[in-house]
């Protein structure tokens, strides 16, 4: 693990972007600026904040979750790389061992930069291939993930090809938003578009009303889409609007009850103050990169009063 003081010798930013220790000890970047506050985890490169000014966190973070290696964090915004979900069998690699989600959620990535902007600052951080991802999955690859935080949060991962043979993988920004009160949120921007309903064995099913609403355990999967979501929260009067390139499937989820209480980094009671709007190349719409090829997966989150 990185030393806070040696990053803050080699990237602090005055009043702007500076390292310590954060939860469990594990090295966090803050970034504070007139417009915004965002906070950043080298571990996992987990953005865990983004609070505009004078506004509500617009990101949920769980309780009880973990802060430690070799665990995810829950809550924020982890990133799901180069799988999503369990591991689809892979008989070159041990799969038995294989993290849900892939294994980028759970290393520590580098710092690359650190960047003054006019209204804020950005963070490029980088992962690479390397023996220990390869007991996972076989490819050379190399990553690099900007996250912007001004006015709007903007995330941007560039995965590049650094093998002789083409790499398929999956990819999820698993975005967890804060709201007042799931049972009256309401998310529109996928009308008409046709989602894998995990809640009935992924079964094909339309997006027939324009406006997607909550009254049990969801789980979706929306193919073919790259339309901008919003949340429309009336509960905290505001709306929360995700806007994405180089993403052909968006993922809606919430626990509700019964799962909330499986899972031991969740808290019972969590489950009506977030959603999750992931914005991600899954399933049929996995990436497949040739040799020396880049692909750039760009989520960026604004609030609307």
């Amino acid at each position: 693990m990185t030393d806070p003081i040696t990053l803050n010798n080699q990237f602090a930013i005055p009043n702007l972007a500076t390292f310590d220790a954060g939860k469990g000890g594990l090295t966090r970047l803050t970034l504070k600026s007139p417009a915004a506050t965002a906070e950043v985890y080298l571990h996992g490169a987990h953005v865990t904040r983004f609070d505009p000014r004078d506004q509500p966190p617009v990101l949920f973070m769980s309780a009880l979750s973990h802060f430690q290696p070799g665990k995810a964090i829950r809550g924020g915004v982890p990133i799901c790389f180069p799988w999503f979900g369990p591991k689809a069998p892979d008989t070159k690699t041990a799969d038995a061992q294989a993290p849900a989600h892939g294994f980028a959620r759970l290393m520590e990535w580098n710092v690359d930069s650190v960047t003054a902007l006019k209204t804020g600052a950005s963070v490029v951080l980088s992962l690479a291939s390397s023996p220990e991802t390869k007991t996972l999955w076989p490819a050379d690859f190399s990553a690099k993930y900007t996250v912007t935080a001004a006015e709007q949060l903007t995330l941007s991962l560039a995965v590049t090809n650094t093998g002789t043979t083409p790499a398929k993988f999956e990819e999820a920004l698993h975005t967890y938003l804060s709201i007042g009160d799931i049972e009256a949120v309401s998310i529109e921007g996928l009308a008409n578009a046709t989602y894998l309903d995990k809640m009935n064995a992924a079964t094909p099913t339309p997006q027939d009303d324009p406006l997607i609403r909550f009254t049990a355990e969801n789980d979706r999967v929306y193919l073919d889409t790259q339309s901008a979501c919003t949340v429309r929260d009336p509960a905290l009067g505001r709306q929360i609007r995700i806007a994405k390139t180089g993403s052909h499937t968006t993922v809606i989820w919430n626990p509700w009850i019964a799962k909330a209480k499986a899972m031991s980094d969740f808290g019972d009671s969590e489950w009506p103050a977030m959603v999750c709007v992931e914005t991600c190349n899954v399933a049929d719409y996995a990436i497949t990169l040739a040799p020396g090829a880049t692909h750039t997966l760009t989520a960026t989150i604004a609030t609307l009063r």
